[in-house]
């Protein structure tokens, strides 16, 4: 599926997006400046709550983290009208609400980025960073903001 379009590859893989939730509070789902398109921090469908290490174990964080990305791919679409624009998945960042003794992060984010290496293909491939958190907004297990570049039209 080399050639396959981010879309083509959405459908193959049965995936359909939900819609893209609202913001929490006073910001805004997402901010085009340039080419680059911020998306604001998303948590999981279903709003679950705990911490990892606690409530969750890795591989539960790691599903959450691909329910996330879900959230991100969501808000691409209601911003551009089609994943098809996206030249690049920039940088990824995730928060995960984690136990003191937690030591995974890195693997709990491992869904969000396989999620856009399946998508995407190379162009999925990103920068990446990850953050523990004594706590999260609404006690979520993890929270991903990402940047994109896109096609300008």
């Amino acid at each position: 599926m080399s050639d396959a379009t981010p879309m083509d590859r959405l459908q193959s893989l049965g995936i359909v997006l939900p819609e893209a939730s609202k913001p929490a509070a006073r910001y805004a789902n997402y901010v085009l400046s340039g080419s680059l398109l911020f998306i604001s921090g998303k948590g999981p469908s279903g709003k679950p709550k705990g911490k990892l290490g606690i409530d969750y174990t890795t591989e539960e964080g790691c599903r959450y983290a691909w329910l996330a990305g879900l959230e991100v791919l969501a808000v691409l679409m209601e911003a551009l009208g089609s994943l098809n624009k996206v030249k690049r998945v920039v940088k990824i960042q995730g928060f995960v609400n984690a136990g003191p003794d937690f030591e995974e992060h890195h693997k709990v984010l491992n869904g969000c980025s396989d999620l856009m290496l399946d998508i995407f293909g190379d162009r999925g491939l990103h920068a990446r960073s990850v953050h523990g958190a004594s706590s999260l907004r609404n006690n979520l297990p993890v929270i991903i903001d990402s940047v994109f570049e896109i096609e300008l039209d």
